[in-house]
């Protein structure tokens, strides 16, 4: 009996490979960009045959010798892969210059124009080759903010995606933050760095309310230990805290003294924090003790305030907003 799934199959795997007889890509560079994408994106199409984006990220995966661990990296927010960004915007450029198009929802295959590109055997293809193509320019113009003739500027190429461009000015932003808030931490006094803790604490979901982690905070006057605070709401367990506002290194003999000031106290878990960094023989010794000990650094300390809002409020706030498929189907 014939097997039409084992044929399928078959036939899809000798057009994918027929596909690829055009390059092989020498591997020698991270997850490439999207305008690298596109010319083996077209030729992945040759075959005139309708293809889905999942199965054009597979197949150009393999032929990019990406391992697992690339094709599994994901943009800054974590919402989606950097390699799917990147094979999805490569289709969209494709398609606004018209050498690709979609018969129907989540497929897509090579027009005339795009054969008759690949027949002319371009070295690549990128923004600047599609410009050629006004369907491109009339896209690319709309995209662009409204400037007076005075002002304007050509747009400068970029390897990034619009998505990756957003994050990674995010990301700057953000860091640059993170600078500005260890900066401002360290001019002030210890007690309000102490302070600053327990907010932070208490915005993570510990201590019950700031009013009770406050009473406890800088109490204790037992040596290396600067404060005590609830680890839920019930008070079901206790962690002992060590706040640290230091410009040098924390080393091992600093954890040393907070984890024999826990044991002192019969403790279990402790956090010890510093607006500095730790070495390595402090981190290496934190994760062989049996007592849990949490290391924070400057750079974390940072980022959760960042995230948690103390110190810092929202300057703008900006929503990307992608199509909704399901609302166009219909019943």
């Amino acid at each position: 009996m014939w097997d039409f799934k084992k044929a399928k199959a078959e036939a899809f795997a000798r057009r994918r490979r027929s596909s690829y007889r055009l390059l092989r890509y020498p591997r020698q560079m991270p997850i490439p960009d999207y305008q690298t994408c596109m010319l083996p994106f077209l030729q992945y199409l040759s075959d005139g045959a309708e293809h889905s984006l999942r199965d054009a990220e597979e197949s150009l995966g393999e032929y990019f010798k990406l391992s697992p661990a690339e094709r599994a990296e994901l943009l800054p927010s974590g919402q989606q892969g950097v390699f799917k960004n990147r094979i999805g915007w490569a289709r969209t450029y494709l398609k606004k210059a018209a050498l690709l198009e979609s018969p129907k929802r989540a497929v897509f295959k090579i027009t005339e124009r795009g054969a008759k590109v690949l027949a002319s055997n371009p070295a690549k293809i990128d923004v600047k080759y599609l410009e050629q193509f006004p369907e491109f320019i009339e896209f690319r113009d709309a995209s662009k903010p409204e400037i007076s003739a005075a002002t304007a500027v050509e747009m400068p190429q970029t390897k990034t995606t619009p998505e990756e461009a957003i994050e990674l000015a995010h990301q700057g932003l953000r860091e640059q933050l993170a600078a500005e808030l260890l900066t401002r931490i360290l001019g002030c006094s210890p007690t309000f760095f102490e302070q600053l803790v327990v907010e932070l604490l208490v915005k993570m979901g510990y201590g019950g309310s700031r009013r009770d982690a406050g009473e406890r905070i800088g109490q204790t006057g037992d040596g290396g230990i600067d404060g005590i605070i609830k680890e839920d709401r019930l008070g079901l367990d206790t962690i002992y805290i060590q706040a640290k506002r230091w410009q040098g290194s924390v080393g091992r003999p600093e954890i040393q003294k907070f984890v024999g000031a826990l044991q002192g106290q019969r403790a279990r878990k402790g956090v010890f924090i510093t607006t500095s960094s730790y070495t390595a023989d402090a981190t290496d010794y934190a994760t062989r003790i049996d007592t849990k000990v949490v290391l924070i650094d400057g750079k974390h300390l940072a980022g959760l305030m960042i995230d948690f809002d103390v110190g810092v409020s929202p300057a703008a706030t900006y929503v990307v907003k992608r199509i909704d498929s399901d609302y166009f189907e219909e019943s």
